[in-house]
């Protein structure tokens, strides 16, 4: 199976949001309940600030939206537009990570390459940029792909903004890309 990726512009909105559905509901089960799974949907989510930034990309595959995900130069560790919390401010590459956003895969292309394909590009760019370290909030679904990527866990949490609690990971990895 072939992959592309392009950035994802305004007009994906649509699209991409069916696929976080999707991916939220299919992908998680296993792993958290359905009240945790519905809570989910409530803190996680597409931010447009990294449409708008140009740092979200789009994975296309079979004529299909594969996944999507990215990386930001902003403080938000995770959550979408509906998220109470977020932070636009800039990161200092020399001391702060950057922070690896929104990474979502649908069902049908799971565990093909999609979600390495997105943090191989996310760590490149942010390597361009001077930053030396990537972060992110991941979910139980997502652990095992990041921890194979490299990256070490240094906080669990859960965050209950959406009724139940939903379990996370706080990661972080060196960036060896550049």
């Amino acid at each position: 199976m072939g992959l592309g990726y392009r950035f994802a512009v305004r007009e994906d909105l649509a699209a991409l949001e069916s696929l976080i559905e999707v991916a939220i509901g299919e992908l998680q089960k296993g792993f958290l309940d359905e009240a945790q799974i519905a809570s989910s949907r409530a803190i996680m989510g597409l931010d447009t600030a990294l449409i708008d930034d140009r740092t979200y990309f789009v994975v296309e595959a079979e004529g299909r939206i594969a996944g999507c995900g990215g990386w930001s130069r902003r403080a938000t560790l995770y959550g979408g537009d509906h998220s109470e919390g977020r932070d636009a401010a800039l990161l200092d590459p020399a001391k702060d990570p950057a922070k690896v956003r929104a990474m979502y895969t649908h069902p049908d292309f799971a565990r093909r390459g999609v979600g390495r394909l997105i943090l191989a590009l996310s760590e490149e760019a942010a390597a361009a940029e001077g930053f030396t370290q990537l972060e992110l909030m991941a979910t139980l679904s997502g652990e095992p792909l990041y921890r194979a990527a490299g990256f070490v866990a240094v906080e669990r949490l859960s965050d209950d903004a959406g009724g139940a609690a939903v379990p996370l990971v706080r990661m972080r990895k060196p960036i060896t890309a550049g």
